[in-house]
């Protein structure tokens, strides 16, 4: 019997479990920035990862030789600028993108749109030509419009997939999880709260009702939960006072994502995470629900499920904004050459 979600932590030790033994080939674009080194470091330390490929357009080559110090079977390589990307590309299974320039007090994700759209639209249509079957893990915000241009690139290179493309909106699940533990005292490894829709602010919509173990809020304290589980990116922004965003939380709920596909593509059964994906579930074309992942990437969607009214409101408000993010996308997408 599946569970209707993962436990949490689990993914994130079975990469550093010393009895998973696998060949996985993993390449990090933006790998010297703020979410690529602390994403590598823990990509390097897992037993699953044989190959890790880093590239970037500065510093690759000093991130990998440090790394490649550390005393784990994964052999590291560092590739330098544009001409050195079909190089790095060469027969990875998976590619995770945190390229892209970080969010600063009073932005949102969407000033970041321009900057970050050519960036992921240029890596992506790389990937494409260069590894067209790896299994595509796009962190670069705004996502709710990186994955709709990533798809469009794929699209256009006659090679596209769903069921390989996926935005990683693990942190907004592994933040809602530890925001529950906090507020109920529970060890934050046995929470487990999938959230769907997808991330940036309203469109992060955290099912407190289908929480594991069960738990139960009043109504002004769920909203309050919910208000920080969707604004908690900013809050690591305003504390950070204008030195990045939220690079080590986000690098731990990568490597989370990543280490769960690949235990999923090395055939075993019931991993389930959420990711803002192409979908049917609901009137928009992209959305994260949970996903049974397996050898060739999304298995099944498990959908949205039994929710609470409160969970319907979000979902029916969260969808204008939804839309033109993607709409968004999918324009840029188009125009870009």
């Amino acid at each position: 019997m599946l569970s209707r979600f993962a436990r949490p932590a689990a993914a994130l030790r079975r990469g550093l479990a010393t009895t998973a033994q696998n060949n996985a080939k993993v390449a990090v674009l933006g790998a010297s920035g703020g979410i690529g080194q602390p994403l590598s470091l823990l990509l390097k330390n897992s037993p699953l990862v044989s190959r890790l490929s880093l590239y970037d357009i500065a510093h690759t080559p000093g991130v990998a030789a440090d790394l490649s110090h550390i005393e784990t079977r994964a052999n590291v390589k560092g590739f330098l600028g544009p001409e050195q990307l079909p190089e790095c590309l060469k027969g990875c299974d998976v590619i995770v993108i945190p390229a892209g320039v970080p969010r600063k007090p009073g932005m949102t994700r969407d000033d970041l749109f321009n900057t970050n759209a050519s960036i992921v639209a240029t890596l992506t249509s790389a990937c494409a030509k260069h590894c067209p079957e790896a299994m595509i893990c796009v962190i670069s915000n705004p996502v709710n419009s990186t994955i709709p241009i990533t798809s469009e690139v794929f699209k256009k290179h006659g090679v596209y997939n769903p069921n390989r493309i996926f935005g990683v909106t693990t942190l907004d699940v592994v933040r809602a999880n530890a925001f529950v533990a906090e507020l109920k005292g529970l060890d934050p490894a046995r929470v487990s709260v999938p959230v769907i829709g997808g991330h940036a602010g309203k469109t992060i919509i955290p099912l407190i009702s289908q929480c594991t173990p069960k738990v139960d809020f009043p109504q002004d304290q769920l909203e309050k939960l919910t208000g920080r589980i969707q604004e908690a990116g900013t809050e690591v922004v305003k504390a950070k006072a204008g030195a990045g965003s939220a690079t080590l939380s986000m690098a731990y709920a990568g490597a989370r994502f990543v280490f769960s596909l690949v235990d999923a593509m090395n055939g075993k059964e019931g991993v389930i995470e959420c990711a803002f994906v192409r979908s049917e579930e609901t009137e928009s074309p992209y959305f994260s629900t949970p996903l049974l992942l397996g050898k060739n990437g999304i298995e099944k969607n498990l959908g949205i499920g039994k929710i609470s009214p409160f969970e319907e409101k979000m979902v029916a408000e969260a969808m204008s904004e939804l839309k033109a993010s993607i709409k968004k996308g999918e324009e840029f997408a188009k125009n870009f050459k």
